[in-house]
């Protein structure tokens, strides 16, 4: 066991350095997503001030960040009009698929990879992340936006699709049977069908069941039902963050409001320890090897998500510039890629730096290119 003294001396230093470069952040009118990459970065192993006694509750601490993250922007909407959204957009979807997992097949057929490799590499240039979108739209202040419907239900649709691709990847890394990976996927999708089924029809009871006059109440009944379902969804290898939507997607009215009230302090925690936790998995010795061919899988794949966010924004009839925040918002890669390369990580251990490195440029571009994308235009 770590010296308490030890851990609580380093959650001191890394919650005032959060604190500092979030105050910059603010005062530059940007997201502080970025800086708190890169101090994971600086905090990592290699890096200039390592901190491993804090290493077990920052990892932790992700992941209730990204739990948290979701279930405030469930809150935001009703399951209604959010279903109607993610049936409008299934062209949508599949206009993600076919533009962002091929550049990473190719990537990984052009680097040699057996076919194990190239499904990875192709999920892992897919999936946007969730969490690190969910923060980026609530401090743009874009929560209320025409195309954030459209943004959310693509997000959606990748964390379906990756109900069915984990576990389907995960048995044939690990040389399982043909049907045991299609059981996997059958079961797995159908849990997260059977969820928005179960959400939309009985939804409106959990407000009742949950709410209470007491904040305090209402913030440990919310906070452990969210993190119960998310548990459940894990465990049948669907996201996390699909399960906490969800739950935000069933509270709707004052319980809603409250609940947003109560749990805002705690999602600006967890999540900053959420995307220090990403820049303190990188090891900065492992990148530079790889950064030109991780530059040049980013620049393809920053592309193609701007096309699929400016194409599902579209299908919204929104205009051009939120078509353009749209694509943008939708660049940034995470959590999920680094889950997919995890999951081949003993079979394939040299994509592990590249995909990192990838994930890295991205999680840091994309809030800067999202933040200049919803920049007022200068009048000659």
């Amino acid at each position: 066991m770590r010296d308490p003294i030890t851990l609580l001396l380093e959650l001191g230093l890394i919650l005032t350095a959060l604190s500092v470069l979030g105050a910059a952040a603010r005062r530059l009118t940007l997201s502080p997503v970025p800086l708190y990459l890169l101090a994971g970065l600086a905090l990592g192993e290699g890096g200039i001030a390592p901190v491993p006694a804090a290493g077990a509750f920052v990892e932790t601490g992700a992941a209730i960040g990204v739990v948290l993250l979701l279930l405030t922007l469930g809150l935001q909407f009703s399951l209604a009009e959010f279903t109607g959204s993610l049936r409008r957009h299934l062209p949508s979807s599949v206009v993600d698929l076919v533009l962002n997992a091929v550049p990473g097949a190719v990537g990984g057929w052009l680097l040699g990879l057996d076919a194990i490799g190239i499904l990875a590499l192709a999920g892992a240039t897919y999936v946007s992340s969730s969490g690190m979108v969910a923060r980026l739209l609530a401090d743009l202040r874009r929560l209320g936006n025409r195309e954030t419907p459209a943004i959310l239900s693509v997000l959606v649709m990748e964390d379906i699709a990756m109900a069915a691709y984990l576990p389907l990847l995960a048995v044939l890394a690990a040389g399982g049977p043909w049907w045991q990976a299609a059981l996997g996927v059958l079961v797995a999708v159908g849990t997260v069908l059977a969820a928005f089924v179960a959400s939309y029809r009985w939804g409106h009871h959990l407000g009742r069941l949950l709410s209470h006059p007491d904040d305090e109440q209402l913030m440990l009944r919310v906070l452990g039902l969210t993190l119960s379902v998310a548990a459940l969804a894990e465990l049948v290898h669907v996201s996390a963050a699909v399960g906490a939507f969800l739950v935000g997607l069933s509270l709707t009215g004052e319980t809603a409001a409250r609940a947003r009230a109560v749990l805002g302090p705690l999602r600006d925690l967890f999540s900053a320890v959420f995307f220090l936790a990403i820049g303190l998995s990188v090891g900065p010795d492992d990148l530079v090897p790889l950064l030109p061919a991780a530059f040049a899988l980013a620049a393809v794949t920053a592309a193609t998500k701007l096309v699929t966010g400016r194409y599902a924004a579209a299908r919204d009839h929104v205009g051009r510039r939120g078509q353009l925040r749209a694509g943008t918002t939708l660049m940034v890669r995470g959590e999920f890629s680094i889950v997919v390369i995890g999951l081949v990580g003993t079979v394939h251990g040299d994509l592990a730096p590249l995909v990192t490195a990838y994930v890295f440029i991205l999680a840091v571009a994309g809030p800067f290119l999202t933040r200049l994308a919803g920049a007022p235009r200068l009048r000659p």
